[in-house]
């Protein structure tokens, strides 16, 4: 069995390991909020109002778990995450239809807002992705969204698919006031209490917050218009996200895992442990492992 659902040598791994993920994985909530019907049920079926770091911090679970967690685990976090959904209905008020959480076209939006932005973030930031291996990447989530309800053929499969969808799903969005109020949250999110003791810091969330609002597409910019547009302002935002990424990296793992929750750190420890088992080199972490070289063989004496 393999150690990991994804290995350490693939591309999800490279991208998802990435702490610009940070600032991608609020960005991919900015982005969902877009979709009016799937924001309704963000707002009306989850605690978003009440907790919008919980939300984000539960991304950052299922992404840590269907990135290097166990098969097994994988897995049983999947079925847990389609339990929940399929119980879980909401009211779209603005034409009285309901609908259930998990139907297909909005399970399809929010993976694909999801894997386009950690993709567009990470690269931006300063990870260097290669066109083939962003198309890797895509096909290689086309797997994860089976953990949500989805079969891999119903989720773009390459980058030039991901462009498709997006361009035909454009005229279905627009900013609602509750998209407005979530980005709003993003940007000055409640501190959870297991991180009252950071809460001093909680300021410097903003810039990351900030960040995530600029990469997002012009338009939705413009529609949003929550943030002031400055000259030069997509400039400093790339040179912002490259100067964050060489920040989060240079953080000492001690600090850095603060964020997380304990289940997550949980995955992380069992994760290097099968990875050692395996032959995996892990005394840099997973950020840093590789797979040891093979010694070749001793030339017998002639």
């Amino acid at each position: 069995m393999r150690p990991t659902v994804a290995p350490p040598e693939s591309i999800t791994w490279r991208i998802h390991l990435d702490r610009a993920m940070w600032v991608a994985g609020v960005r991919a909530l900015m982005l969902q909020a877009l979709h009016p019907v799937a924001m309704q049920g963000v707002w009306q079926r989850s605690d978003f109002t009440d907790d919008p770091t919980g939300r984000l911090l539960r991304t950052t679970h299922f992404v840590a778990v269907t990135t290097y967690g166990s098969p097994p685990e994988a897995d049983a976090l999947g079925e847990r995450i389609r339990r929940v959904h399929a119980r879980l209905s909401f009211t779209d008020p603005r034409t009285g239809r309901r609908h259930r959480v998990d139907e297909r076209d909005l399970l399809v939006w929010v993976h694909c807002a999801e894997v386009v932005s950690y993709l567009e973030v990470v690269t931006r930031a300063g990870l260097p992705v290669a066109p083939a291996e962003a198309d890797r990447y895509i096909a290689e989530q086309a797997h994860t969204a089976t953990y949500v309800g989805l079969s891999p053929d119903e989720v773009p499969a390459s980058l030039a698919e991901m462009r498709r969808y997006l361009a035909e799903v454009r005229p279905r969005l627009r900013v609602t006031p509750e998209a407005v109020q979530a980005v709003r949250f993003l940007l000055w999110p409640t501190v959870p209490d297991r991180l009252k003791a950071l809460a001093a810091l909680k300021p410097l969330w903003f810039p990351i917050g900030a960040m995530a609002y600029h990469t997002l597409p012009d338009w939705a910019r413009r529609q949003y218009r929550v943030l002031p547009e400055l000259p030069g302002g997509q400039t400093a935002t790339t040179a912002g996200l490259a100067a964050l990424r060489r920040t989060l990296n240079a953080t000492p793992d001690s600090l850095y895992n603060r964020i997380f929750d304990e289940e997550t750190l949980r995955s992380a420890l069992a994760a290097r442990e099968r990875l050692a088992a395996a032959g995996y080199d892990v005394r840099d972490g997973l950020v840093g492992v590789r797979k040891p070289r093979r010694r070749h063989a001793m030339a017998p004496a002639s």
